[in-house]
C-alpha cells in the first residue's frame, strides 16, 4: 500500500514544483512588459483557470494538456481582440476627402454660360454686318454727292468781265460753272474783235486782283467759296451781293468784274497801275 503512494507522492511533488516556478514566472512579468492592461487581466485570468482546474491531484500529463488549453483558448482571444481594436481606430479616423479630379472622356462637363449685359456700350466692338452697312450707306452717300455736283457743274451762269485795254469794255458771257477758265477765254475771243486774232494761251484772266490760272473751273471757287484780295472770287454777277448791306458792320461782298486782256499788254505794263497790284492765284494762301 505504501508503495502504490510513492508514485502518486513523487507526482505531486514534481506538480508543486511546477506550479511553484510558473508563479515565480508569472510575478516576474511586469505590467510594462506586458504593453496593456488588458493582457494582464488575460494573464491573470488563465492562471486562475489553471489552478482551479488542477485543485488536489493531477496527473502531469493533465496538468501540461490542461495547461496547453488554457494557454490555446488565452492565443485565441488574443487574436479576435487584435482584429477588433483595428477597425475601432479606423472608425475614429477622419475621413478623407474625395478626389474630384477624374479622368473619364465620357464624363459630360458642364459649361457655365456667360450672360451679357444690356447697359454695356458695345458700338465700339467690331461688327462685320454693321460695318457692311456702314460702308453701303457711305458709298450710296458718295454716289448721292457725286450726282449733285454734275448737277451744279451743268448748270449755267452769266459772267459779266471786261476787256482790259488800259480802259474797261464791259461784256457778259454765259458758262457753265463746270467750264474752265481757258474755255471761258475761247468764248470772250469770241466776242471782242480784237482779240480773234489772239490764241488762248495769249489772254489771262483777273478776278480781284488775281491772275487766274486757265485750268481752274467756277466750280472749284463756288465750291470752295474762294476769295480774292478785294472781294469773293465765286460771284460771277456784279449786280448782286451775297450778304446783307443793311447793315454798317457787315463786310459788303460787292464782286467787281474780271478782267481778260492779253498776255503782252501785262507785261508791258505789270509796273503800273492798276496791273502792279496782280499776282498769280494761290489757293494755299489766305486773302
Amino acid at each position: 500500500m505504501a508503495n502504490d503512494r510513492r508514485p502518486y507522492a513523487r507526482d505531486n511533488q514534481k506538480q508543486d514544483r511546477l506550479k511553484r516556478h510558473h508563479e515565480k514566472s508569472q510575478r516576474g512579468v511586469t505590467h510594462e512588459s506586458a504593453g496593456s492592461r488588458k493582457f494582464v487581466s488575460n494573464e491573470e485570468s488563465v492562471e486562475n483557470k489553471l489552478k482551479q482546474s488542477t485543485i488536489g491531484l493531477v496527473k502531469l500529463e493533465d496538468f501540461q494538456r490542461i495547461k496547453g488549453e488554457l494557454e490555446e483558448e488565452r492565443q485565441r482571444k488574443a487574436a479576435k481582440t487584435l482584429p477588433d481594436s483595428q477597425p475601432s481606430k479606423l472608425r475614429k479616423a477622419k475621413p478623407k476627402a474625395r478626389s474630384v479630379l477624374s479622368f473619364d472622356e465620357d464624363e459630360e462637363v458642364v459649361v457655365t454660360k456667360a450672360r451679357k449685359n444690356p447697359h454695356v456700350d458695345t458700338s465700339f466692338l467690331p461688327d462685320k454686318e454693321r460695318d457692311l452697312k456702314e460702308a453701303q450707306i457711305r458709298e450710296e452717300l458718295r454716289l448721292k454727292w457725286l450726282r449733285e455736283q454734275e448737277a451744279i457743274k451743268n448748270e449755267s451762269v452769266s459772267i459779266t468781265y471786261s476787256y482790259w485795254d488800259g480802259s474797261g469794255h464791259r461784256k457778259q458771257v454765259v458758262c457753265k460753272k463746270g467750264d474752265s477758265i481757258g474755255e471761258f477765254l475761247l468764248k470772250c475771243k469770241a466776242q471782242v474783235p480784237e482779240l480773234r486774232s489772239c490764241n488762248a494761251d495769249a489772254l489771262i484772266y483777273v478776278k480781284e486782283d488775281l491772275i487766274i490760272p486757265h485750268h481752274y473751273t467756277f466750280y472749284d471757287f463756288i465750291i470752295n467759296k474762294a476769295r480774292g484780295k478785294s472781294g469773293p472770287l465765286f460771284n460771277f454777277d456784279v449786280h448782286d451781293d451775297i450778304r446783307l448791306t443793311n447793315d454798317a458792320q457787315l463786310e459788303k461782298d460787292d464782286s467787281h468784274a474780271g478782267k481778260v486782256c492779253e498776255r503782252s499788254w501785262y507785261e508791258r505794263n505789270k509796273h503800273i497801275f492798276p496791273a502792279n497790284r496782280w499776282e498769280i492765284y494761290d489757293p494755299e494762301k489766305n486773302y
